[in-house]
């Protein structure tokens, strides 16, 4: 792997950033300090910046499907709409302050005017653009949860011994991703959930939970010294495949997952086990279900689905959390999912040879490339161009640029 070329223009640790499907190399960055940064990887300088803080970090951008002259952009609680012309004469169109929490995530649906804000609250709040009014809140599909804090010692014996040390209350929606008649959220609580979005409420709600917890004591080396990394499976980010390629992939959803885990969730085959499960009557002599009882959730973490497929150390994969996953859009589009956690690296896996044939790969060979960082990932994105074709935001304030492939 040679050098990657850097991108410099922020004065804080990068955040977040977006890359155009429709203008190759051309790709936006975002940082804590406030500023989005606009780069033309075909060039060598910095196009224009643009100061849309008040304040606070950016934490997230989205473009406005079929315009990509639109950008909306979060800072704090608020989402600012801007209309660009890729030119530096930008302005700002209209803002929205609905959420009363610190925005972590924003997602449009690719075919109408819905845009979807996921906040610190575990709150979602569904805003139609084009009315320029908030459409729906969604909300009790994320809850505040405890975790026992646990404190491993490697000396006692071979075998590590836990032990509770407290208890922490997490409650947080990080991700919204809209798939069609489906909004996907995943949160600190461990919990993904497909909701019904014209009845906004939860269609579906899978518990990665405490099971997950317990099996994730992942062998880390530093130092020389055998050590443990035992997280709990917090959704970190989701992605959902861009309808141009959802036709050859399938109705999947990938979820980044704070035990190092990269999940790939078949949607279909949830929601089908779900209906079946629903239209199935109850045995006599059982007591049946109230119609006031509140949404399946699936305690069982996708190990146990075979629907799906974990990624995971196993493969070669995160010994830590994963906090961004996407989809790749150069060659063929979809073909690999990219992962980048807090254990310093960025992954490169061929999803796709675990669907094809029947599944006949055992899973060694989807780790096809292996980029080893400096410092944490804190996002990342692909762009659709032969080479530069993967940015990579770290906890510094310097992006990085790599090819693959």
């Amino acid at each position: 792997m040679t050098e990657p070329r850097r991108l410099r223009g922020h004065n804080a640790a990068a955040t977040c950033c977006i890359a155009s499907r429709v203008r190759p190399g051309l790709v936006a960055t975002a940082a804590e300090d406030g500023f989005v940064c606009w780069y033309d990887l075909r060039c060598k300088d910095m196009l224009f910046t643009m100061d849309v803080r008040d304040g606070n970090p950016v934490s997230s951008l989205c473009f406005k499907p079929g315009n990509e002259d639109i950008i909306y952009v979060s800072a704090g609680n608020q989402i600012k709409c801007f209309d660009l012309h890729m030119t530096a004469s930008w302005k700002q169109l209209e803002s929205y302050n609905y959420n009363k929490d610190e925005i972590n995530q924003i997602a449009c649906h690719p075919k109408s005017s819905f845009l979807a804000a996921a906040d610190d609250a575990g709150d979602v709040k569904v805003i139609d653009v084009h009315q320029k009014c908030l459409y729906k809140t969604l909300r009790a599909g994320h809850e505040s949860v405890s975790y026992p804090i646990l404190k491993i010692d490697l000396q006692q014996c071979s075998i590590p011994s836990l032990e509770i040390m407290g208890r922490v209350k997490l409650s947080c929606c990080l991700s919204a991703m809209r798939l069609r008649r489906q909004l996907i959220t995943g949160g600190l609580d461990s919990k993904l959930v497909m909701w019904d979005f014209s009845k906004g409420r939860p269609n579906k709600i899978m518990d990665f939970g405490i099971s997950a917890f317990c099996c994730s004591l992942i062998l880390c080396s530093g130092g020389g010294d055998a050590a443990q990394c035992c997280n709990p499976a917090f959704v970190h980010a989701l992605v959902v495949p861009d309808l141009d390629i959802v036709d050859k992939v399938g109705k999947i959803c990938v979820a980044a997952r704070g035990d190092g885990v990269v999940n790939i969730i078949n949607i279909d085959s949830e929601l089908a086990a779900l209906k079946s499960k629903i239209s199935t009557k109850p045995k006599q002599n059982t007591k049946s279900i109230s119609k006031s009882r509140s949404p399946t959730s699936d305690s069982q973490s996708a190990v146990q689905n075979d629907k799906n497929l974990n990624l995971d150390y196993s493969m070669g994969g995160h010994v830590s959390a994963v906090s961004s996953v996407t989809f790749s859009m150069f060659g063929e589009k979809g073909k690999f999912i990219v992962s980048g956690g807090n254990d310093k690296s960025v992954k490169v896996w061929d999803w796709s040879k675990a669907y094809d044939a029947a599944r006949t790969s055992n899973g060694d060979d989807l780790l096809c490339c292996n980029i080893s960082l400096r410092k944490k990932v804190n996002w990342l994105c692909t762009t659709p161009s032969d080479s530069e074709n993967l940015v990579v935001c770290d906890t510094s304030n310097v992006v990085k640029v790599y090819t693959i492939g």
